[in-house]
């Protein structure tokens, strides 16, 4: 879902919150490489991966890139380093304060100077950083001259051209990362590639050596500095949400659930600004959602889906119960279903010649050599008996009431 919020300087920065399928097990702040956006392939790929672990993630662009409010000129290392505490502060508003933090290239060096600011990160995880923030200077140092010489420079970083002011340079020689590191209270994995030719392998060492443990090193045996191929991306996070677990508080069954009597689903919107629904049912969470093209950001499966997996996991259910005590060598079943809607050609009531009848087409795929044409043929019987089937085909009554 997409989000916005105000940095320290009261502009807006604009961010995406990717939310978990289920219960969220912690809340992730991600932080871009350098002139980068939060739309670069590997903060999508990383943030989308551990949204599917259970982690809520927010990356988001710094000021003045991608959709953000502001003039990159007017930026550096420090406001960079603001820019993750403001979106720490908003998710904490909003949300949960965030318990993981994880930055690529220039973002991991801008994580590891937040962390000591932000008490509810339990664990850090840079990918590809530099050892010092100084070290993007080499990117510009043919500009540095004029920099020097007229206070501002146009420089071209991966084929797009940026204003870099001499305020930026003044900014990265007074960082000291190195200081901050032996001091850091927070458990830190580092990830970074051999084959790494933007910011070399050696960096990695030196961060390493200057943490106090907890911390770790993991290579990422032959990815580019960008994580452009796709399963490199997915390796990461499989590897942040692995390591991040040992660091973080047990994952407890949600309230609502244990509010919950027996049979009873609760269905609480998640997104006011769209559809999308957290549901209930005992100790799992589901979500619910609408396709783009209504409104929605579909992270679930809409109502209707919702109906239609009901009845083919019921018929299913039910085939296979039958089956089995008859004692009939099926192998397999699989139900696909479909809705829609259809004239009525014949109604004896209806006014309306648009008048519609909604009309579920259910196919039954029933796996096994060894069953005759009369067994199929009973199990197709069967299959119309399920509960659901008859609850859908019964005269309802739902009744609803104000709380």
């Amino acid at each position: 879902m997409k989000v916005e919020f105000q940095n320290a300087e009261g502009q807006t920065l604009a961010g995406r919150l990717e939310l978990p399928p289920g219960p969220t097990r912690a809340v992730a702040l991600f932080a871009h490489c350098f002139t980068c956006s939060k739309d670069v392939a590997a903060a999508s790929r990383i943030s989308r991966a551990l949204a599917q672990k259970g982690y809520a993630v927010l990356r988001f662009d710094f000021t003045g890139l991608g959709g953000s409010d502001g003039d990159f000129a007017n930026t550096n290392f420090s406001s960079n380093v603001e820019d993750l505490i403001a979106a720490s502060s908003w998710l904490e508003q909003n949300h949960e304060a965030p318990a993981l933090l994880v930055g690529h290239s220039l973002g991991g060096a801008a994580v590891l100077t937040a962390a000591p600011q932000l008490p509810s990160v339990q664990a850090v995880a840079t990918i590809g950083a530099p050892s010092e923030p100084s070290h993007v200077e080499h990117l510009f140092c043919e500009a540095r001259p004029e920099i020097e010489l007229r206070g501002e420079a146009e420089v071209q970083l991966a084929g797009r051209n940026f204003r870099i002011k001499k305020q930026f340079l003044d900014d990265l020689s007074e960082q000291r990362l190195g200081q901050i590191l032996p001091k850091l209270d927070k458990a830190v994995l580092i990830l970074h590639s051999p084959q790494d030719e933007t910011v070399s392998v050696d960096h990695a060492r030196k961060l390493y050596v200057a943490l106090r443990h907890p911390k770790s090193f993991i290579s990422l045996d032959g990815a580019d500095h960008l994580l452009t191929r796709r399963d490199d991306g997915l390796y990461v996070a499989e590897l942040i949400a692995s390591w991040a677990e040992r660091y973080l508080p047990p994952l407890e069954q949600p309230k609502a659930a244990s509010a919950l009597a027996d049979g009873e689903v609760l269905v609480e919107e998640d997104d006011p600004a769209a559809f999308r629904q957290r549901i209930t049912v005992g100790p799992h969470q589901l979500i619910g959602d609408e396709p783009p093209k209504v409104g929605g950001q579909d992270q679930g499966p809409d109502p209707y889906e919702y109906l239609l997996s009901a009845l083919g996991t019921c018929t299913a259910m039910t085939v296979r119960m039958y089956a089995r005590r008859k004692q009939w060598p099926l192998e397999h079943v699989s139900v696909r279903l479909r809705h829609h809607r259809e004239y009525r050609e014949d109604c004896d009531s209806c006014d309306d010649p648009k008048a519609r009848i909604d009309v579920i087409d259910r196919h039954l795929k029933l796996v096994g050599d060894q069953l005759d044409d009369e067994q199929r043929a009973r199990l197709l019987e069967i299959a119309d008996r399920c509960p659901v089937h008859r609850t859908l085909e019964n005269e309802k009554q739902i009744r609803t009431t104000l709380v």
